[in-house]
C-alpha cells in the first residue's frame, strides 16, 4: 500500500512541477557601464582627481498567470558589490560582497491589484517616488548625508491597488517591527490623467520606537512636457519632534531639452534645508546624453555647496558609457 502512496504522490509532484513550467517563463536582461569621474576639493585628499568605475547587472524576471487568473511574478538581480551590507564566507574565511542584489515575488489580479513581498530591496510607498525631480544628484559621493526616507525593511508589503480612477495609481505598504522601530503605514498617489503630466504625492514615517518619535516624510512631486521640453520639480520634507520643531525640506527642479530622438540635455538643482543650519547645501548639475540602439553615452558636470561649511565647495564631471542586452 506504501508503495502504491508512493507511485501517486510521484506522479501528482512530476505534473505540479510540468504544469508550472508551461504556464511560466523566465527571462534575463543585462546591463553594463563604465564611468570616469573627477573630483575637486572634497573633503577627502585621496577622493580628488580622476576615478575610474564599472557596473554590471543581470535582472532576472519571470511568471504566469494561474488556473484562478492570479498572476505570480518573480524578480531576481545579481549585482555584484552593490549592496555592501550582504557578504558571503571565502574560501580563505574571510567576508566579500555576496553578488546578490534585490529579489522579490507578486502576486496579483486585474480585481485586487498587485502584492509585492521583497526578500530584499523592499520599497515603501512613499519610497517610490521620492527620487528627487533633478533625478538625486546630491547622491554622488559628495560628503553630504543621505536625508532620511520612510522606513522600509526587509519586512515590507506593497500593494499597488486596482484603478478606480483613470490615470491614478495608488499604492498603499506596511512594514513590519523591527529592532528600534515599530510597523508603519506608507501611501502614494500619482495621477497621469492629464496629457503630458505626471502629478504625486506620498506620505511615511522613518519608525520611530516607544517615546522617540519618528519623522513624517512628506513627498510632493510634479512634471509637464510641453513638446521636446519637460519641467519637473519635487519636495521632500521631513518632520520629527512636538510640532515638528526639527525639520529639513528638500527642494529640486529639473529642465529637459530632447534636441532628437537620440539626444537630450538637461539642466537641475537641488536644495537641502535643515532647521537650525545657517546655510543650505546646493547641488546643480548640468548633463547630456546620447542613444543609439542599447548603448548610451553621457557627460554631467556638477557643482556642490554648503558641504559642512557655508564656505565649502565640491565638483565634479562624469564620462559614462552603459550598455543594455
Amino acid at each position: 500500500m506504501n508503495n502504491f502512496k508512493k507511485i501517486g504522490l510521484t506522479a501528482l509532484a512530476s505534473s505540479l512541477v510540468a504544469t508550472s513550467a508551461f504556464a511560466g517563463e523566465m527571462s534575463v536582461a543585462g546591463s553594463a557601464s563604465f564611468n570616469m569621474k573627477n573630483f575637486s576639493n572634497v573633503a577627502a585628499q585621496d577622493a580628488n582627481g580622476k576615478k575610474f568605475s564599472m557596473g554590471n547587472q543581470l535582472t532576472f524576471t519571470g511568471g504566469g498567470e494561474m488556473d484562478n487568473g492570479m498572476n505570480v511574478s518573480l524578480s531576481f538581480i545579481l549585482d555584484q558589490g552593490d549592496n555592501g551590507t550582504t557578504a558571503t564566507r571565502t574560501a580563505a574565511g574571510g567576508l566579500a560582497e555576496a553578488p546578490f542584489d534585490s529579489h522579490s515575488i507578486s502576486v496579483g489580479s486585474d480585481a485586487m491589484g498587485t502584492i509585492t513581498f521583497a526578500g530584499e530591496g523592499a520599497s515603501s510607498a512613499q519610497n517610490t517616488i521620492d527620487t528627487t525631480a533633478a533625478g538625486d544628484i546630491w547622491n554622488n559621493s559628495f560628503t553630504y548625508t543621505k536625508p532620511a526616507n520612510s522606513n522600509a525593511s526587509d519586512k515590507t508589503l506593497l500593494w499597488a491597488l486596482p484603478t478606480f480612477v483613470d490615470g491614478l495609481d495608488t499604492k498603499v505598504s506596511y512594514t513590519g517591527a523591527s529592532a528600534g522601530k515599530d510597523s508603519q503605514i506608507s501611501y502614494a498617489l500619482t495621477y497621469t490623467g492629464i496629457e503630458g503630466a505626471s502629478i504625486s504625492y506620498g506620505f511615511g514615517e522613518t519608525g520611530g520606537h516607544g517615546s522617540t518619535e519618528g519623522a513624517e516624510v512628506t513627498t510632493m512631486k510634479a512634471s509637464f512636457a510641453f513638446g521636446p521640453i519637460t519641467a519637473a520639480m519635487s519636495i521632500n520634507d521631513y518632520g520629527t519632534g512636538v510640532d515638528h520643531t526639527s525639520a529639513a525640506e528638500q527642494s529640486s527642479y529639473k529642465i529637459s531639452y530632447s534636441v532628437s530622438d537620440e539626444l537630450s540635455i538637461s539642466y537641475g538643482s537641488e536644495t537641502h534645508e535643515t532647521t537650525g543650519q545657517s546655510y543650505d547645501e546646493e547641488f546643480a548639475q548640468v548633463s547630456v546624453a546620447y542613444t543609439t540602439g542599447g548603448l548610451t553615452v553621457s557627460a554631467s558636470q556638477t557643482e556642490a555647496e554648503g558641504m559642512g561649511s557655508s564656505s565649502k565647495e565640491e565638483s565634479m564631471w562624469n564620462l559614462g558609457l552603459s550598455f543594455a542586452f
